[in-house]
């Protein structure tokens, strides 16, 4: 015999869930609903931590509320994405949630965005917030080994950036080789020329500068990698992007986690770390065994 509460239990959840995909798909206060949505007693919060001298130059950090490890909590220091022209770390409330309910200390990111900047400042941005992550892990009960850049859309350029190519992390006095690994979210990897209007004043279209792709920094030793997409992604290839940066890390002998989701849109795959949305894929589970299974960095 069902029990009666927990099917009205159920069917409360999947209507939660396709209303809040219904926002997502039209843009009706979207994030809002989510994070409405979002618990708020697996975590404690700290907001606007500054991590350099600009206003945008912030991040909110998510503190666990269970016991951190020994060594402390592993770290994702996370980028969203909005075509380097828009985001506000704000608004992933339900990403800090999620991550910090599963044991993760996690710290969203601002940077800086066109039309204040093109590229590359925003990397500049997203290497002080990463050394940020690296030096200040164990004030807040990180691991300061166990630290991934993370990112979604434009954000997992970023991120991909920072772990792959050393050039942005080195005036900050740190490596990719700190890092324990990073992680791709429908990434754009290889995209030059593009025909995305937003990002190509962001690129200096159609003069795109060299040595801007990650794709290009594909090597032997690179940090630990998890890459997810959907199947069917409008925006960003996921053939082009995120299945041939896993074949050239994997030919270069790096551990690549790949993802592939076929009920994901490019927007809904950030949007299923909300618990509403979870159905849609189940990004949060596979990231979190990927963090909790990597290794320190060496």
């Amino acid at each position: 015999m069902k029990h009666p509460h927990r099917s009205w239990a159920r069917a409360a959840w999947q209507v939660t869930g396709i209303l809040a995909l219904a926002a997502w798909l039209t843009g009706c206060s979207a994030v809002g609903t989510l994070n409405a949505l979002t618990a708020k007693d697996s975590h404690t919060v700290q907001a606007g931590v500054a991590y350099g001298t600009l206003p945008r130059q912030q991040l909110d950090i998510y503190r666990p509320k269970t016991t951190a490890p020994a060594a402390g909590w592993p770290v994702a220091v996370f980028f969203y994405g909005g075509s380097w022209n828009s985001g506000e770390r704000g608004d992933y409330l339900f990403l800090g949630e999620a991550l910090a309910a599963r044991g993760v200390l996690t710290m969203v990111a601002d940077y800086r965005l066109y039309p204040e900047v093109r590229y590359p400042e925003f990397l500049q941005d997203s290497a002080l917030a990463v050394a940020y992550g690296l030096d200040h892990a164990a004030q807040w009960g990180g691991d300061p080994k166990r630290v991934f850049a993370m990112g979604h859309s434009a954000g997992g350029y970023n991120a991909a950036m920072l772990a792959l190519d050393p050039r942005w992390l080195q005036p900050t006095g740190h490596t990719p080789n700190e890092l324990a690994g990073w992680i791709g979210l429908a990434g754009p990897y290889d995209f030059f020329p593009t025909d995305n209007p937003q990002a190509q004043p962001v690129f200096f279209h159609p003069n795109y500068p060299p040595k801007a792709q990650p794709i290009e920094f594909a090597h032997p030793g690179a940090p630990r990698t998890f890459l997810a997409a959907p199947v069917n992604d409008r925006l960003v290839s996921p053939e082009r992007s995120t299945q041939q940066m896993a074949q050239k890390l994997q030919a270069a002998g790096v551990p690549v986690t790949l993802k592939s989701y076929p009920r994901a849109s490019h927007t809904t795959l950030i949007g299923a770390f909300a618990w509403p949305l979870r159905w849609v894929a189940p990004v949060v589970d596979d990231v979190e065994a990927f963090i909790q299974s990597t290794p320190p960095a060496r």
